[in-house]
């Protein structure tokens, strides 16, 4: 079993352009999925919009992207990432999720996920905001 953390940025209308840049910057692999691709919304617009994305290098870099919804609040230099935990066991992931749950705010439950087996997300009690989920192979 293992964990890796990765900065998970978040941007409105951005994170395809940011991904491609930072590829730029440190080589490797760019993954883009789209809302669209998804079928998590209807609007034509939002469909294009980077629901997760992720440059990944074999020199060890990795940074994770996504296009935060309409509806949800966000500011440039609020809310602008998040810490993505991946791990390669649900058991794994569910005891640092409990851990990390004590006087957290849950935003999405632990469970199941269009990308995942395990995914969730909550604001720890100090206001970092984690997303947690098993790794797909």
């Amino acid at each position: 079993m293992t964990v890796q953390t990765t900065t998970h940025l978040n941007f409105r209308g951005q994170a395809r352009e940011a991904l491609d840049f930072y590829r730029s910057v440190f080589g490797g692999e760019r993954t883009i999925v789209t809302y669209g691709d998804l079928g998590a919304t209807q609007d034509a617009v939002q469909a294009e919009r980077v629901i997760w994305g992720q440059v990944a290098s074999d020199q060890g870099f990795r940074i994770m992207a996504y296009d935060v919804q309409p509806e949800k609040p966000w500011n440039p230099g609020e809310n602008a990432f998040y810490v993505s935990v991946r791990g390669t066991s649900p058991e794994e992931v569910t005891a640092h999720w409990e851990k990390l749950r004590v006087g957290a705010s849950v935003l999405q439950p632990l469970g199941a996920s269009a990308w995942s087996p395990l995914y969730g997300m909550l604001t720890d009690r100090f206001g970092v905001t984690w997303v947690m989920d098993v790794m797909v192979s």
